[in-house]
């Protein structure tokens, strides 16, 4: 019992310290809710390391983080820091943690983007914690989803509604953990050891967050790019944004010439491959949890197989989605369709050192890529731009987030945008995440709409 009560508060000291007040010297810690004062920090700081020195006379190993901050790919001091004037923040950071006992390395990455973050959480919480047609038990363990017939233990029509909007809940947010190198959890493989630290050269909480020393953590940026070629790059996207849009302004496409644009576009996304890298995460043995092992994505669009073009003038979110999860799963649809707006029309009219620039045709090209992708068609569209805006790069990136993020590497997040702030690279992870989510969300309701009338 001693020595269960002694581990238990020495690790609560110790991510206490680190978690909610920061170093006054460092800034060290992972959530920010509150400064303290130099003298609560010192007194709490004691008080911790007092504990964790009972534990070490015990000989009970404390786990402490294996990472360098919420993610792999994004440098731990580049992480956004939020003012503590910022009380709206305060308040979500608090429900947050209130809820996990800690900030969760997801939570800290999304905080690039306060207005979506926020959304995203009310979504998730209404999803697994309030009124629902599912149990709370399924609702975390929803792996298998339920053919509808009418059979004395068939899912009704809401649970089943229930069950997709989760399923695709779960699918989009896997594609934002890898596609932005969210680190494990402190409590998961691969997110902690136990290795004792030495603690001569750091700070406390440089201790309790598992923080290398200043020499450790040098970092490389110049890579293999100069900063002149990144310029450039920025320079040339810009100057096809503007060139297309003054096409737009002289000449519009006839439908048909952009249904074949759409084609040309489908069957190209098929040899957009990501390749082999040896950086790619170890993949966990999850063969247990399926029967068929060989499960897994495939090619919307295959030599020698004909599938029909999902056109979105014929069954969309907006006109039919939209109302179908509202009607069967109460206020849920409101929250994702608030989701889906947030995350599409996200700007704050920058890209990289530029400003007032209207990002509006980007981020329709990177949503009507990916759902092109998925067979889906707008036909009011040119699908001549994608090609213009997207470079290979940037496209292998996407194919690998939305369709195998288990295989984005550091690499591939590095090779596209150099020159962008880390900020819009996560702002494009939450395009991805939320034009995945929609474009599972339209297959599914669409059947389920043809199964109702």
């Amino acid at each position: 019992m001693r020595l269960a009560t002694a581990a238990n508060e020495a690790y609560t000291a110790s991510l206490a310290v680190s978690e909610l007040l920061g170093c006054k010297q460092c800034g060290g810690g992972r959530g920010r809710t509150r400064k303290a004062s130099g003298l609560d920090h010192e007194r709490l700081k004691l008080e911790a390391v007092e504990r964790v020195e009972i534990i070490f006379e015990l000989g009970i190993r404390i786990p402490r983080p294996l990472g360098h901050g919420p993610s792999r790919f994004i440098p731990e001091k580049e992480i956004l820091q939020v003012g503590s004037e910022d009380a709206q923040m305060h308040t979500l950071f608090a429900d947050s943690f209130a809820a996990l006992g800690r900030l969760d390395n997801i939570t800290l990455v999304m905080v690039f983007h306060p207005q979506y973050l926020e959304s995203f959480l009310k979504t998730q919480h209404y999803l697994l914690q309030m009124d629902g047609p599912l149990p709370l038990h399924y609702r975390h363990y929803i792996g298998i989803m339920g053919l509808l017939k009418a059979e004395e233990h068939s899912w009704s029509l809401a649970e089943l509604v229930h069950a997709v909007v989760l399923l695709t809940h779960y699918h989009s947010l896997a594609s934002f953990t890898f596609g932005c190198g969210i680190s494990p959890e402190i409590h998961c493989d691969g997110g902690h050891t136990f290795r004792p630290p030495s603690v001569s050269n750091y700070c406390f909480c440089d201790i309790t967050n598992g923080n290398h020393s200043v020499d450790e953590m040098q970092v490389n940026s110049a890579g293999n790019v100069s900063v002149s070629d990144s310029f450039f790059e920025v320079e040339a996207l810009m100057e096809k944004m503007r060139q297309l849009q003054e096409c737009r302004d002289e000449e519009e496409a006839s439908q048909e010439e952009m249904a074949s644009r759409f084609e040309i576009e489908k069957r190209e996304s098929m040899f957009v491959f990501s390749s082999d890298d040896e950086e790619a995460t170890p993949a966990r043995d999850v063969s247990r949890h399926f029967e068929d092992t060989s499960y897994g994505y495939k090619d919307f669009s295959r030599h020698g197989m004909h599938v029909p073009t999902f056109r979105v003038q014929d069954y969309c979110w907006e006109d039919h989605g939209y109302s179908l999860v509202n009607r069967l799963y109460p206020d849920v649809g409101q929250l994702i369709d608030e989701k889906f707006h947030i995350a599409y029309n996200l700007t704050y009219n920058t890209m990289a050192m530029h400003k007032d620039v209207d990002t509006s045709m980007l981020r329709r090209a990177i949503w009507n890529y990916i759902h092109c992708m998925f067979g889906i068609r707008y036909d009011d569209y040119d699908y001549g731009e994608i090609n213009q805006l997207l470079d290979r790069s940037f496209k292998v990136y996407i194919k690998t987030v939305v369709c195998t993020p288990e295989k984005v590497t550091k690499r591939m997040y590095d090779s596209f945008w150099r020159q962008f702030k880390h900020s819009e690279k996560v702002h494009v992870n939450l395009l991805l995440i939320e034009a995945r989510m929609q474009a599972e969300l339209l297959y599914a309701l669409r059947a389920i709409t043809r199964y109702m009338t």
